[in-house]
């Protein structure tokens, strides 16, 4: 039988979740139509490939086809590098969550007792 301070913990959790998820998925959004923009005015892309080549640079495959211009091959060098922070930092949102409720199963959290 789940006792209620188990059933409190876990709603915490999954709460907890949910929003670091909202977050994570809005970091996203907002890096793909940045990512849209930049290709679309730097690269002079079409719109569609102009998202391809966002969503496959955040989604850490790589640019799909090659840069013409100066411009367009800056804005992919700098955003190839954003998406790889993206990552790194949607991970540790997602993550943040899991370790802090492992910590609490253990009770390894700073307390005032010796």
């Amino acid at each position: 039988m789940v006792d209620s301070a188990s059933d409190s913990s876990r709603r915490r959790f999954f709460r907890s979740l949910r929003q670091q998820a909202r977050w994570a998925v809005l970091l996203v959004i907002v890096s793909l139509v940045v990512g849209t923009v930049g290709f679309h005015l730097f690269a002079q892309q079409e719109w569609l490939d102009a998202f391809l080549n966002a969503s496959m640079l955040l989604g850490g495959m790589g640019p799909v086809g090659e840069f013409s211009g100066a411009p367009g091959k800056l804005f992919a060098a700098l955003y190839a590098l954003y998406a790889g922070l993206v990552f790194l930092i949607v991970a540790g949102l997602l993550m943040a969550p899991v370790f802090h409720h492992v910590l609490h199963r253990f009770h390894m959290e700073g307390s005032s007792k010796p």
